[in-house]
């Protein structure tokens, strides 16, 4: 008997790769016209508004741009916006350092509950957490009685004003740290406790050289909401002239008055400041990708050789 034969089966040939696929296929005029639309739309939307309030900030003058922010509300809304920030962003990091510590290094329950949560504020409007909060320690509200009897003002004064901006920033910091902590594992940490490091040992030393460039990249953009927040301090402020009023109210009494350069003026510090920030957050973004590469570069190498 003649043995079976075997017949080979051929792949069909591939084409050879002549060098980078082209992004789209898309003819060259429709690219350019998506290009133009969205430089449009940016300039409609952002750099028009920005040349806006500064051309309206000076309209009338340097002097009486100068006099605008020297005015004594005007320097009284700025420090309270640097004192209800300054106790904020702090609070935050705290909270978001140890929040994405527990969420990424560590299995427990209500793990997904917890996240839910700090996903919360940007799901409700700031102008219902202001209302929360007056529900909450008004003078009419489930804390009201008590903290009246005890001579303790939290809404229409600062305090409240300080609760509102927390709540409004906090997912910030732990929004930026969860998912880099994850990317990191717990390797390094693993590997420091096994030496003999204590815990806070590895923690200074391990887990926040290793998320510092994430932290400050969470840091900027709660500065910045921090800064910034209108609706939920306009709530339980009181608008009470030198104050309860931040930068951002005392631009809406401002306006609403008419006094409009004066306005500007102060908006334009705000403006300023959202300069400065997105500056450092396209740093901070750079440096965490760089530190994300010199990672994964760590990684590589520490694998073991694979036998062939």
């Amino acid at each position: 008997m003649e043995s079976p034969t075997h017949t080979a089966v051929t792949e069909p040939a591939r084409a050879p790769v002549s060098g980078p696929a082209i992004a789209t296929g898309e003819p060259l005029a429709v690219r350019c016209l998506l290009i133009t639309v969205a430089l449009a739309f940016l300039g409609l939307f952002l750099f028009l508004p920005l040349i806006a309030v500064f051309a309206n900030a000076l309209s009338e003058g340097l002097g009486l741009y100068l006099a605008s922010i020297r005015d004594a509300d005007a320097r009284a809304a700025v420090r309270l916006t640097l004192l209800t920030t300054g106790i904020a962003v702090p609070l935050n990091i705290v909270f978001g350092i140890a929040a994405s510590w527990a969420i990424a290094k560590f299995d427990f329950t209500g793990k997904s509950f917890l996240v839910t949560l700090i996903d919360l504020p940007f799901t409700v409007s700031p102008v219902i957490s202001g209302i929360v909060f007056v529900l909450l320690f008004g003078t009419h509200g489930l804390l009201g009685p008590w903290l009246e009897a005890h001579d303790v003002k939290i809404i229409f004064a600062v305090p409240g004003m300080v609760m509102v901006t927390v709540f409004v920033t906090f997912p910030f910091v732990a929004r930026e740290l969860i998912p880099l902590m994850q990317s990191q594992g717990t390797d390094d940490e693993e590997a420091a406790l096994s030496l003999g490091a204590s815990g806070w040992q590895t923690f200074f030393r391990i887990t926040l050289p290793n998320i510092r460039w994430g932290l400050l990249y969470g840091v900027i953009l709660c500065t910045a909401r921090a800064l910034g927040e209108f609706g939920a301090v306009s709530v339980v402020s009181g608008h009470i002239r030198g104050r309860t009023i931040t930068m951002p109210l005392h631009v809406e009494i401002l306006y609403n008055e008419y006094n409009f350069a004066a306005a500007f003026a102060v908006a334009s510090l705000l403006a300023m400041v959202s300069l400065v920030t997105l500056a450092l957050k396209k740093l901070a973004e750079w440096k965490a990708r760089q530190q994300a590469l010199e990672h994964e570069e760590y990684l590589v190498q520490q694998r073991p050789m694979e036998a062939p």
